[in-house]
């Protein structure tokens, strides 16, 4: 059973693992390969770095942790005592400030990425990210997400599918290596947050 907490700085390296192994699996024969064969997770994690510990960062990260198996576990990157990182998500307000629709004041979440260790798809870490960051999302006051896939990446597209995401219609292009790919947006209503435990002020008689 996947566990999903929010990353910390030690998770680095393991999530720029998770990162790079995820691209090169997702994207083989769409992204051009001389792109995927460059990327390297010292970079990458040099990336993540940076960005994990920029100022007034509002990006909710989570990884997914693989139960443990003792010390086998502490042998490659984001090994543990608690178990192995076999996938991130990062998310957060919407980059294009969309309203939440349905004349709900504020603005969506997005779901900026989410990969999963190509060695573990298949066995729910994704999905479980993919409903914490939900529920983290409308917590922090949105009403819907959208999150950006590749048109061609079809498995993907379905993944989404089958978690409520429906294409809104809107799309854009990214060039990689002088090829242009483009990526449609999806979108799904988020669930409402939680209401707080009765408090004494609930109690009291209607006058």
């Amino acid at each position: 059973m996947a566990h999903i907490r929010e990353m910390t700085e030690a998770d680095i390296d393991a999530v720029a693992e998770v990162r790079v192994r995820g691209w090169r699996s997702a994207y083989a024969g769409i992204v051009p390969g001389p792109y995927l064969d460059a990327l390297t997770v010292e970079e990458d994690a040099a990336r993540r770095r940076e960005w994990f510990t920029r100022p007034l960062r509002r990006s909710l990260d989570l990884v997914a942790v693989a139960p443990g198996s003792g010390a086998a576990d502490t042998a490659g990157p984001g090994g543990g005592a608690d178990g192995t990182v076999v996938g991130w998500l990062a998310a957060g307000p919407c980059r294009d400030e969309l309203p939440d629709g349905d004349g709900a004041q504020g603005t969506a979440g997005e779901v900026y990425a989410l990969y999963v260790h190509p060695d573990r798809v298949g066995e729910g870490f994704g999905h479980a990210l993919l409903t914490a960051a939900h529920s983290r999302l409308a917590e922090r006051g949105h009403g819907s997400a959208v999150l950006w896939v590749l048109r061609d990446n079809h498995p993907a597209r379905r993944f989404y599918a089958r978690a409520g995401y429906q294409e809104d219609g809107a799309a854009r292009d990214d060039v990689y290596d002088g090829v242009e790919l483009t990526e449609v947006r999806c979108r799904r209503p988020l669930p409402p947050p939680p209401r707080p435990p009765f408090g004494p002020a609930d109690h009291r008689p209607a006058r």
